[in-house]
């Protein structure tokens, strides 16, 4: 069987793992690495001869699967259980983040958040940079993301919110509205209070 033998490596924020269906050790240390939510990926090992061998050299570990976090060998499936038992799995490996996690972090990153098309030093469509003008002359600190850098953070965030356009408006975790809602803020007099929390 192919996929009987993988090398699984690991870096501080990708996880490697080959596909769903490793049979023996491989598929024992995906179940285990699944169990624990941990994020991984992985190497078959049979697609590459040269590297097959040279990793047991590398490692001076003879058999696979071999686990690797940060590109330091942890060990085989012996030692993942043992670290599973113990509780100190989810310690030496990184666990998976939920991209709602992912988005509510993202979202309180700042107290004042305006997901965009650009960043603050340069908009990259017309209601970026009228949003930009906007918030630049409330004289309030906020910080940008630019969802054009990312596409998961960019289609997440509009089933999150519930808000279908460009640029959202966060104020203190909370969506305030899109370029729109802001203008009206603004024309009202309340969007000063409104970016300092006050409403």
């Amino acid at each position: 069987m192919l996929s009987s033998i993988t090398a699984v490596s690991y870096t501080r924020f990708t996880n490697t793992l080959c596909s769903p269906h490793h049979p023996g050790f491989s598929r024992q240390i995906v179940a285990l690495f699944k169990d624990h939510a941990i994020q991984f990926s992985s190497f078959d090992i049979l697609s590459d001869e040269e590297v097959r061998g040279g990793l047991k050299t590398f490692s001076n570990w003879p058999t696979y699967p071999q686990v690797y976090v940060n590109g330091e060998l942890v060990g085989g499936l012996d030692i993942v259980k043992e670290l599973a038992e113990s509780g100190e799995l989810e310690n030496t490996c990184p666990k998976a983040v939920t991209l709602e996690h992912r988005l509510k972090s993202t979202i309180n990153r700042s107290p004042v958040m305006l997901f965009m098309k650009g960043n603050k030093e340069q908009a990259k469509c017309g209601f970026s940079l009228q949003i930009l003008e906007i918030m630049n002359s409330s004289g309030v600190e906020y910080s940008t993301f630019d969802i054009l850098e990312d596409e998961e953070v960019r289609q997440g965030l509009k089933t999150y919110s519930n808000w279908p356009t460009y640029p959202q408006l966060y104020v203190n975790g909370e969506l305030i509205g899109g370029l729109d809602i802001v203008k009206e803020l603004k024309d009202s007099g309340d969007l000063s209070s409104v970016l300092r929390g006050e409403c």
